[in-house]
């Protein structure tokens, strides 16, 4: 029974949430409204199409504005606070494995929390890893890859992102 509860769950994800709510053709009332029923926690509407969610353990904020194409894996909780701007094609890698034995390296798959300060804007196709906090306030440019955490009201760029600049 659990693997039907399973695939059932899966099903309804995959095709109500990634295919259908997510479509260019869903106006953007409609997709907040589906994703509500699916138990995301969103306090906007500006969630653009083509978005993956691959479960419904997020929070996104007040005004905030979440772009094209945006991948949350969900294997941890991902936090968006207010006023926030996630470029398109913006990764939330929640979940990474256990170190196995060297018969198969990837063990246990675990998933650790994402929080994004308010106030912070993420660039084009930038990576969010595993157990990262973005402080309030934090820019982090184009293709970087945040692996760290990221003090308040900093410039964060490159791979592995730094902080390159303060902000006001």
């Amino acid at each position: 029974m659990g693997k039907i509860k399973h695939f059932v769950r899966t099903l309804k994800r995959d095709l109500i949430i990634n295919k259908i709510a997510s479509s260019y053709v869903v106006p953007t009332v409609i997709r907040h409204i589906i994703y509500k029923w699916y138990g995301i926690k969103t306090k906007t509407k500006n969630i653009s199409p083509g978005c993956f969610f691959g479960g419904n353990n997020i929070s996104i904020g007040e005004n905030s504005f979440i772009n094209y194409n945006c991948f949350f894996d969900n294997a941890g909780k991902i936090e968006i606070e207010k006023n926030c701007s996630i470029a398109m094609d913006v990764l939330f890698c929640t979940s990474s494995h256990e170190m196995g034995n060297s018969d198969k390296r990837a063990g246990k798959g675990v998933g650790q929390p994402i929080k994004l300060g308010q106030g912070c804007w993420v660039g084009a196709r930038a990576t969010i890893l595993p157990g990262v906090t973005i402080g309030h306030g934090c820019i982090i440019a184009a293709g970087s890859v945040v692996n760290k955490d990221c003090e308040p009201n900093g410039i964060y760029a490159g791979v592995p992102a730094k902080r390159i600049k303060e902000i006001e």
